[in-house]
């Protein structure tokens, strides 16, 4: 198993904690993972993205071009990186960012309405759990399990205590996915 990943949004949007937090997920399962973030200087409200390799093997490269799994959190994003998801790959959008829906009719195109739930779990700063609950629920590329490990790690230990609301927004994200 290898899934080439690009989660892309805007800075604050928890895109390049996202991807690290499934990075070492990854490693906390034995695979191999690359993660390489990108951000302008802008951090915050500009354009943000990370690329989140996870094999059974070896990685040679984490400099992709096309990817197995695109995950947009706002329409610039979906404009750069819908044409760069490999035939039969994954589109996951949220919902509140996108204007322009995808149109790509090769690939599997999933909405999720992260922003609407982390909302109504009243914590927006869980979004980008719930989105990556939503790429966990169509694609288990780690487990729940290995998940948990990461952000213990990942995390600083003064927030430790909100690890079960980022586990349960992570079982939210798995329900309200979105076949389009």
């Amino acid at each position: 198993m290898k899934k080439e990943i690009i989660i892309s949004g805007f800075g604050g949007q928890g895109v390049l904690s996202m991807g690290k937090i499934l990075a070492y997920s990854g490693l906390m399962e034995d695979k191999e993972v690359t993660w390489m973030p990108a951000y302008g200087p802008e951090q915050r409200g500009g354009t943000a993205n990370v690329t989140v390799i996870v094999s059974d093997e070896r990685v040679s490269s984490p400099i992709l071009s096309k990817y197995d799994i695109a995950i947009v959190l706002n329409q610039p994003s979906l404009n750069k990186f819908e044409p760069k998801i490999k035939p039969g790959g994954i589109l996951i959008y949220d919902g509140n960012g996108i204007i322009n829906p995808p149109t790509r009719k090769d690939i599997e195109v999933y909405r999720i309405n992260a922003m609407d739930k982390a909302v109504e779990m009243k914590n927006t700063k869980i979004f980008n759990m719930i989105v990556l609950g939503g790429l966990l629920g169509v694609c288990p590329i780690v487990s729940d399990a290995g998940l948990e490990k990461a952000l213990y790690k990942t995390l600083p230990e003064r927030h430790h205590g909100l690890i079960p609301l980022n586990m349960e927004a992570v079982a939210e994200g798995k329900k309200i996915m979105e076949k389009q």
